[in-house]
């Protein structure tokens, strides 16, 4: 089932431990069998938990994750130029995707005997495995950049975590931690635990619209874990035979630091790290990825492909969401539906595609950028100021 870790690229094996990459370089996962899997029977109260016979734990910690709704939104179709459903994981309890791979990645610490959990985040993820943690009892050490704002060390905060602003290169951050021979279980970004976790949105995607299969799911890409999780997920469901025709994965980034998109238009075959500007989408802004050649080979390996948007489409995607849809995502978020126009107008994507985005997380923790269109009145002209808009 779930014995050993594994490398996609040369597959070589691993006994399941920590650690994290491959003798040949590439990023591990955990190796799973999923021969015989049907959708499972369980409530789905449970939550991505439902899924426990294709995972590498089964003692669930914290608020389940999962159960997102995948909702049409019809009323996006011509801004997006397909079919377009919305799978909204900013209804996880920390309110993003990654909560899938810390209740995993911090259960499967328990069960290994550790006290301690760490990771390195911009903020969804410290905020995650902060939490699951707390749920689960055991202390947790957090690595960010310093100059993280303070309204999102304020969320992490919340749980008590032991939070370090660390001064330097972001990239060696991460890797610097793996490295460390320290008694503490790191679920970084794109660590073979937390991608098992993650990969749950493919299942619960899949299951939701069974019988029928999506032409393509859409997803923003910046360490390329998520990439990796919802490929592996995909590979997993066709071996069980529960999945005839793979969707196309499209996987997108901001312009102003595509570093997989890069390597996409020049037909590499590896990602390199690019020199990345400022851009409204700063959670997904890694310029050397750990995983983007593992998500550059996920779209390749179905078909799809990797695309960046400027700063100005991923702004209008945002707003095109809160006024049509009436969700609010973080700008990291809205890069997929942003994506999906760049995708259509390009004729990759076609007006009878069905199309999932998936909204990796809320918007109701950013900072509001916009204008907040408002005025003061009296009460007493509350029934003349009401009619001089209606009418």
């Amino acid at each position: 089932m779930n014995g050993q870790l594994c490398c996609y690229d040369c597959g070589r094996a691993y006994e399941t431990n920590y650690r994290n990459r491959c003798s040949c370089g590439e990023p591990l996962w955990v190796e799973t069998d999923p021969s015989g899997f049907e959708w499972p029977d369980a409530e789905w109260s449970r939550g991505m938990w439902r899924y426990a016979d294709v995972l590498p734990a089964s003692e669930p910690v914290g608020v389940p994750p999962g159960t997102t709704p995948l909702v049409r939104a019809g009323g996006l179709d011509e801004y997006a130029g397909c079919s377009l459903s919305l799978k909204h994981e900013g209804q996880n309890p920390t309110g993003s995707f990654k909560d899938r791979g810390s209740a995993v990645g911090v259960s499967y610490a328990a069960q290994a005997g550790y006290e301690w959990v760490g990771t390195v985040s911009h903020g969804n993820m410290a905020l995650s495995t902060s939490a699951y943690a707390a749920s689960a009892g055991l202390e947790c050490a957090v690595f960010v950049p310093a100059d993280t704002p303070e309204e999102r060390l304020e969320l992490i905060a919340r749980h008590e975590p032991h939070l370090f602003r660390v001064e330097g290169e972001y990239g060696r951050l991460y890797h610097k931690t793996l490295a460390l021979e320290a008694d503490v279980a790191f679920v970084n970004s794109d660590t073979p635990f937390r991608v098992a976790g993650q990969k749950t949105v493919a299942y619960e995607i899949l299951e939701q619209l069974s019988p029928a299969t999506p032409d393509a799911i859409v997803l923003p890409v910046s360490s390329g874990g998520q990439a990796s999780a919802v490929w592996k997920a995909l590979r997993e469901l066709n071996r069980a035979g529960l999945l005839d025709d793979v969707p196309r994965l499209y996987l997108v980034q901001a312009a102003a630091c595509d570093p997989v998109a890069t390597a996409y238009r020049e037909d590499a075959a590896i990602v390199s790290p690019v020199t990345a500007d400022d851009t409204l989408a700063v959670s997904i802004a890694n310029a050397d990825p750990p995983s983007g050649t593992r998500a550059l080979a996920a779209a390749r390996d179905t078909g799809g492909a990797v695309v960046s948007v400027p700063d100005a489409e991923i702004r209008d995607a945002m707003d095109r969401l809160s006024t049509t849809v009436g969700v609010s995502v973080e700008p990291s978020s809205a890069v997929a539906v942003a994506g999906i126009r760049t995708l259509s107008q390009s004729g990759a994507i076609e007006l009878d595609d069905d199309v999932v985005a998936i909204l990796t997380g809320s918007g109701y923790k950013e900072r509001y950028e916009g204008d907040v269109r408002s005025r003061s009145i009296d009460l007493e002209a509350l029934e003349r100021e009401l009619a001089a808009i209606v009418d």
